[in-house]
């Protein structure tokens, strides 16, 4: 059935001087959605991450329209270029490589701006490599009962690494990442290391190309997964559950162990237990048992 057919479209409202921001495949084409394709067919022009790579998605739809490069690199500049757009009246729409802008992607200085300037952001949802593996996550998201941090793109530096570790080890919340193929294999090997052995995770890889594949596995199975994998090729997103509280300590638990690890390069275990208990009103066992906590977590990487 054509596009045109679908008269529901047509009633859509169209503000003029209005940024789109709208969500493209971030494999699949077929995952474009009928509203993405009327909005891009009725706009001015269209700003994107990257003109070479859009082109051929908006070839592939038949749509033409004139394009304009705003990536990381030139963001602020490019945004008082659409906004000098908009103030024509102009609609605009922006897409980046995969996905809905914003999520690890160009787009947040950009309608940061547009709206600054007092311009309206419209946005058009659509795919997302966040949504799609929280849909298949089952028991990784289900100790959570559905809340989790999304922590962006798996950091270079080892101080960051290092930090987000102790988080995702000590948060209560589901902690979802990306990880590039060059890097995955070192990643998956410390989360196996660092976390308990029955921490659920899941591997997701590729999602809805051809090769995607989803695995759900604990901590302490992921070696010997890595050792019969058929490839590491391509984007990986990591679902990593939350942290369960365990019979004999307090809902707090976690939280504690932030503020414990935060003081831990700095005091020892009962200088942190002093403060915390001075601070946050806690026993001093209790206090000192949160601070051994942070010690040996920290003893452990």
């Amino acid at each position: 059935m054509e596009l045109s057919s679908f008269d529901f479209l047509k009633q859509q409202d169209l503000p003029a001087g209005a940024l789109y921001m709208v969500a493209t495949p971030i494999g699949n084409l077929g995952d474009i959605t009928l509203r993405a394709l009327h909005i891009l067919n009725a706009v001015d022009g269209i700003a994107c991450e990257d003109t070479r790579h859009s082109a051929a998605l908006l070839q592939q739809f038949g749509i033409h329209k004139k394009c304009l490069a705003l990536h990381e690199h030139n963001e602020i500049a490019g945004a008082q270029t659409v906004i000098q757009r908009l103030s024509n009246g102009e609609r605009w729409a922006y897409i980046s490589d995969a996905g809905t802008p914003g999520v690890s992607d160009p787009g947040a200085r950009l309608v940061n701006e547009v709206q600054k300037a007092g311009f309206r952001v419209i946005p058009i949802p659509g795919a997302s490599a966040v949504s799609s593996a929280i849909s298949v996550s089952g028991s990784v998201m289900l100790s959570s009962e559905g809340r989790f941090q999304f922590l962006g793109f798996w950091p270079n530096k080892a101080k960051e690494r290092d930090a987000l570790l102790q988080d995702i080890r000590s948060n209560s919340k589901t902690s979802i990442f990306f990880e590039s193929p060059h890097h995955i294999r070192e990643t998956l090997l410390t989360l196996s290391a660092t976390l308990e052995s029955e921490r659920q995770i899941l591997i997701g890889r590729e999602l809805t190309k051809k090769f995607e594949q989803i695995a759900t596995l604990c901590a302490d199975d992921i070696p010997r997964w890595l050792e019969h994998v058929e490839s590491l090729k391509g984007e990986f997103i990591i679902l990593v559950a939350g942290r369960r509280a365990s019979a004999d300590e307090t809902p707090e638990h976690s939280a504690l162990l932030l503020w414990a690890n935060a003081l831990s390069p700095y005091l020892g275990s009962k200088e942190i237990a002093a403060v915390l208990s001075q601070a946050l009103g806690l026993s001093k066992k209790e206090a000192y048992q949160i601070a051994l906590d942070a010690k040996g977590s920290n003893e452990d990487k």
